[in-house]
């Protein structure tokens, strides 16, 4: 484990759920990494109260502050720059990010999906898994890529899709793996086990050829 504890920001949209569960980790004795910060696209985005409780600094940009994309990402980049952080994590950042954007921070840029990737990419995850009457669902944490959900995926979280589950449990139970296999992959990156080259994820000196596989009974020792 390296000695300095390495600093995260997390980009939120929402209430951030995943990035309550990576403040608390953080903040736990012998973590390896803290969040300094958090940054939302959403001024009015529950995430940023729980942060501000928590004694995180937080900020907002809005994309209607800025001409176009290109100029937002720019913004954003400097916001997140101001902090100097080793990893930035998106838990639930609903903006696409510009291919600039994605080549400053190549390597250093986590993502959580909710489906078992390369399966299901984008939006409504849960509702397609189910219309496809697929028996297995999942969280999928990746670095990110210019293209969407494409980047070398790392750690994934898998569930059984039972009879009974709709879209709201589905929803729910997918968010409990999310929260075990997300901070993993954190310490993992902060611990300096984890990196991306050559475009591909490596843990521990070894490429991943496939995602490291989390059941809910059996969590990989972190």
């Amino acid at each position: 484990m390296t000695s300095r504890r390495r600093t995260v920001v997390v980009l939120i949209s929402g209430r951030g759920s995943n990035m309550q569960k990576l403040i608390e980790q953080g903040n736990a004795p012998g973590s390896p990494y803290r969040v300094v910060a958090v940054l939302s696209d959403q001024p009015q985005a529950p995430g940023l109260e729980i942060a501000r409780g928590a004694g995180v600094a937080t900020a907002a940009l809005s994309a209607r502050e800025h001409a176009d994309r290109a100029a937002y990402d720019a913004a954003l980049a400097q916001a997140i720059l101001v902090h100097e952080p080793d990893l930035v994590v998106l838990a639930g950042f609903m903006r696409i990010l510009s291919a600039a954007f994605v080549r400053r921070f190549e390597g250093t840029l986590l993502n959580i999906h909710p489906s078992l990737l390369p399966n299901h990419p984008g939006l409504h995850t849960h509702r397609r898994v189910l219309e496809a009457g697929e028996t297995l669902h999942g969280a999928t944490v990746h670095f990110v890529s210019e293209a969407l959900d494409a980047g070398p995926r790392i750690v994934q979280g898998r569930i059984a899709v039972g009879p009974e589950d709709d879209e709201v449990s589905l929803k729910r139970r997918v968010q409990r793996v999310e929260h075990r296999i997300f901070p993993l992959a954190v310490h993992w990156f902060c611990s300096g086990r984890l990196t991306q080259r050559e475009g591909r994820a490596w843990l521990d000196g070894a490429w991943l050829a496939e995602p490291v596989q989390w059941v809910e009974s059996a969590p990989p020792g972190a």
